[in-house]
């Protein structure tokens, strides 16, 4: 995961999608299984302290597409700067993390 969302300070939007696949095979995770929950770990990049974790909605869960937004406040009063994010899957007590993180750049918003 390369690119890089752009955000601005204390909006609560874009919703960003995301596609789970098997690195090794491509196919899509299903994440259907009412025992499933994705998350977003949020925080500054190359801290170690997680400012928010996210929930994701199982927007198409068969195909392993999730969403979320910043509908909680995520990015009211942080500084502008590059943040990072960790994608979980827990399946039941099971936990599998992506590898690759989420970049993001949040710049200041306008007064």
């Amino acid at each position: 995961m390369s690119d890089v969302i752009k955000l601005v300070q204390g909006d609560t939007l874009p919703q960003i999608y995301l596609t789970l696949t098997n690195e090794t095979t491509g196919a899509a995770i299903d994440v259907s299984g009412a025992s499933i929950s994705v998350a977003v770990k949020f925080r500054l990049a190359g801290a170690t302290t997680t400012l928010s974790t996210i929930p994701c909605t199982k927007t198409d869960a068969v195909n392993g597409i999730v969403s979320f937004d910043f509908g909680n406040g995520e990015l009211v009063g942080i500084d502008p700067g590059m943040y990072e994010g960790e994608i979980g899957v827990t399946f039941g007590t099971e936990i599998q993390t992506v590898y690759d993180l989420l970049r993001f750049r949040v710049r200041e918003q306008f007064a």
